[in-house]
């Protein structure tokens, strides 16, 4: 769960943190507040939930080819780990 969770968030900051990586290869301080104006804030803000939503899509829907889980069991007496089959 908390994965789902910190996959999302990242996807959703990404275009926050370009911003600012952006505005620091350009030699200025990104954490001024002239920088983050209403504009700018909802278009990241859309970019971001974009990003995200395609994201979740994109792993909800791509490949599961790894087959069938077998969860940890024992077999004679010894502890054999969890595995895709």
């Amino acid at each position: 769960m908390w994965r789902a969770v910190i996959e999302t968030t990242l996807l959703f900051s990404a275009p926050f943190v370009l911003y600012a990586v952006f505005h620091l290869a350009q030699l200025r301080w990104p954490f001024v507040a002239e920088f983050w104006h209403r504009g700018v804030v909802s278009t990241l803000t859309i970019a971001g939930l974009l990003v995200a939503v395609a994201g979740m899509l994109l792993l909800a829907l791509g490949p599961r080819d790894q087959g069938t889980y077998v969860p940890a069991h024992i077999e004679n007496g010894r502890l054999v780990p969890g595995r895709f089959e």
